[in-house]
């Protein structure tokens, strides 16, 4: 940050400081927009508050969020956030900084579990005032780091997988969140709110979650950083679950510096999680790995058979390969092997371990809820159908109640086959048989209009490989199409998210292709 930046934020801070008046729905002030290190350097200096800063996100979210544009992306605010705020700023006060996240707000997807007084619900009205038992690991790392968690984002309701004629971003709790590019449009899922607020600068940090694309999808939508980690870098515990063999929390946010930092707060071991023991050593320093030399050197496969989807999308990436390649990575055109052969195992697998890890969650974090079983959740939606079931159905509830469980051949013989040719004859062979350190390809498509008639109609893209592997993935705003955002994704093996955050990093550096969002009501698609 040099030092027209600092000033500019500066004076941003000092009219934040003591104002909670209206903010402009399409105009955040600079210090809203800004990163957690430029938000730090004003703290360290005296020019800003944790308070402060709590209070003009709570103005900007009932500005664009509650009012305005009404993107609905926050599904409920923290009561205690600016409590502890003040409590971090009498501790900076007093000489302790827990670190690089204290007194920064965070926005968490509303199925991470949070011992207050929120709810924890997947958008749910089955689990509407239900409060967690306690913390989910990645809530209680945010804490200890000294973050200000600031309410809850809304999302695709039990995380997408409800039905097979969903509406991305719509919850029977939350309802719909809407696209800040163009309002009609959708924001995929199923971390929808997580995404539409980083792209509105509604909070600092958000934490999304993935089974497959449910972080990078939507963060390439709506033109933000997402990071899936490898599976077991960041604890499930207390994480409303789909399925446990490809379930991770991840960062999203405006820059890919913000993700590193978040990453590393939540990253650890945790007893709790088995999957964590498996990770190799410490986490690794992903603050060091903010390199603008990052893709110096590196050899970096093209997944072309990731292209041809969509000719505007594949213009945009075209164009940024080029961008790779003068920061002195060597490309290569590749083909990732056997991807067409894990479509339907995935599906069965998600399916079969869906109720058993549900009903695990609520027996240990919500032992209060009216709910208890797949079955309670299925009766509670056919009672409440007005209101749960207007817009489409629960037919994979249905489908996973009916599944026998973890001890079937067939979900043995499904997870065997989706590690098989995801991992072993996928991912892991393309990268050995060419010698690459990454996979780069389009994200996905642009954000389509939001349908309650026909459901979903995205397109394809490149989340499932990552997704069943387990693999690390990140997404890093790349253009746009008719002013809707998308990203260029980067792909690697297990454990390497630290060289994919060096490589997304100087990739980000050298193109800063994220544009702030203006809440057109449409596209405007000139002839």
């Amino acid at each position: 940050m040099d030092r027209r930046d600092f000033v500019r934020l500066g004076l941003a801070a000092g009219a934040a400081a003591g104002m909670t008046t209206a903010v402009h729905a399409k105009e955040p002030d600079a210090i809203l927009d800004a990163g957690v290190r430029e938000q730090q350097a004003l703290m360290e200096t005296g020019k800003l508050t944790s308070k402060a800063l709590v209070q003009r996100y709570l103005a900007r979210i009932a500005a664009v969020d509650k009012a305005g544009p009404r993107l609905n992306a926050v599904i409920e605010l923290n009561p205690d956030a600016l409590t502890i705020a003040a409590d971090l700023d009498h501790e900076r006060a007093e000489g302790k900084v827990r670190g690089p996240l204290h007194g920064i707000p965070v926005l968490l997807k509303d199925n991470i579990a949070t011992g207050d007084r929120m709810s924890t619900s997947a958008g749910s009205l089955a689990l509407e005032g239900v409060r967690a038992a306690r913390d989910s690991f990645v809530a209680a790392r945010l804490r200890a780091a000294g973050a200000v968690i600031l309410g809850k984002t809304n999302l695709s309701e039990w995380a997408n997988m409800r039905s097979t004629h969903s509406v991305s971003g719509w919850s029977g709790r939350g309802g719909q969140t809407r696209n800040p590019y163009a309002l009609d449009r959708n924001t995929s899922g199923s971390s929808s709110g997580s995404a539409a607020a980083m792209a509105a600068a509604l909070a600092t940090l958000a934490i999304g979650t993935e089974t497959d694309g449910s972080i990078v999808s939507p963060a390439s939508i709506c033109g933000v950083v997402g990071i899936k980690p490898t599976l077991g870098l960041v604890s499930r515990s207390g994480v409303i679950p789909i399925a446990h063999s490809q379930d991770t929390a991840g960062p999203m946010t405006r820059s890919v510096a913000d993700a590193a930092l978040l990453l590393a707060a939540i990253a650890g071991s945790d007893p709790d999680d088995a999957a964590t023991n498996a990770a190799p050593g410490r986490p690794a320093d992903f603050a060091a790995a903010l390199r603008a030399d990052g893709l110096r050197g590196r050899r970096i496969g093209v997944a072309r058979n990731f292209f041809g989807n969509n000719p505007a999308v594949d213009a945009v990436i075209g164009a940024e390969l080029a961008i790779l390649a003068a920061q002195g990575a060597t490309l290569v055109d590749v083909q990732v092997p056997n991807v067409d052969k894990y479509g339907d195992s995935e599906l069965e697998v998600l399916l079969s371990e869906f109720r058993p890890d549900l009903e695990a969650y609520l027996a240990a974090y919500a032992p209060h809820a009216a709910i208890r079983t797949m079955a309670d959740l299925i009766a509670f939606n056919d009672k409440h159908a007005a209101q749960e079931l207007r817009h489409f159905g629960q037919e994979h509830l249905i489908a996973a109640q009916a599944k026998p469980g973890l001890d079937a051949a067939a979900y043995r013989t499904a997870l065997a086959n989706n590690h098989r040719y995801s991992r072993d004859e996928g991912i892991d062979r393309i990268l050995r048989d060419e010698k690459l350190d990454a996979l780069v390809a389009p994200t996905g498509g642009t954000g389509w209009l939001t349908d309650y008639i026909n459901g979903d109609h995205d397109g394809p893209g490149f989340s499932s490989p990552a997704a069943v592997a387990g693999y690390p993935h990140v997404t890093v705003p790349a253009g746009q199409v008719h002013g809707l955002p998308v990203g260029l994704s980067f792909v690697g093996g297990a454990w390497s998210d630290a060289a994919l955050v060096a490589m997304a990093y100087a990739y980000e550096q050298a193109s800063q292709r994220r544009r702030p969002p203006t809440y057109p009501a449409s596209v405007n698609v000139r002839p």
